[in-house]
C-alpha cells in the first residue's frame, strides 16, 4: 500500500496535580482553546475538549506520526507553561504526572462528545476519582489504586 491511512480516536483524561481546582470557568475556556490549538499543531485534531475545575477531557484523532505518550506530554507541558503566564494565581499550576487514554470507536464519537460536554452534571453526582475509576473498570484496565493518584 502506497499511503499510510490512519483513524485512531482517543479519549484522554488527566487532572491537575493533587486535583487542585485551578480551572475556574474563565481559565477553563481559555485552556480548552489552548489545548485544541496544541493538538492541531501536532497533527492530532481535537474533536472535543472540556476542562472543569480540576481535570481535562480530550477527544481527538491521534495523528499518524505521534504516539499517545508524546501527545499527552506535549499538551500538558505546553499548556502548563502557558497558563502560568496568565495570572499570579496560576504560577503554582501543574498537571498530574499520569493520564488515562481510552480508544473510541468512530460509531461512539457523538456519545463520547456528549459525555465530555456534560462534565459539570456528572460531577454533581461523583468525584473525578470515582469517574476515573469507572473508566478504568469499563475499559478493563488493570491498575493498583495505590499508584493511580499523586
Amino acid at each position: 500500500m502506497a499511503q499510510s491511512l490512519v483513524k485512531i480516536l482517543v479519549h484522554v483524561i488527566f487532572s491537575t496535580k493533587q486535583r487542585r481546582p485551578f480551572l475556574t470557568p474563565g481559565v477553563a475556556s481559555e485552556m480548552e482553546a489552548y489545548l485544541a490549538g496544541t493538538l492541531r499543531e501536532i497533527g492530532s485534531p481535537a474533536i472535543q475538549v472540556k476542562c472543569v475545575s480540576d481535570h481535562a477531557h480530550i477527544l481527538c484523532s491521534l495523528g499518524r506520526r505521534v504516539d499517545i505518550a508524546e501527545l499527552v506530554e506535549k499538551v500538558k507541558t505546553s499548556s502548563s507553561k502557558w497558563v502560568k503566564t496568565k495570572s499570579a494565581d496560576l504560577v503554582e499550576f501543574y498537571w498530574q504526572g499520569g493520564y488515562g487514554a481510552f480508544s473510541v470507536s468512530a460509531s461512539n464519537v457523538d456519545e463520547v462528545r456528549a459525555y465530555i460536554l456534560r462534565q459539570e452534571e456528572h460531577h454533581r453526582q461523583r468525584t473525578f476519582q470515582e469517574e476515573f475509576l469507572l473508566f478504568l473498570k469499563k475499559h478493563n484496565v488493570e491498575y493498583d489504586e495505590r499508584y493511580v493518584w499523586e
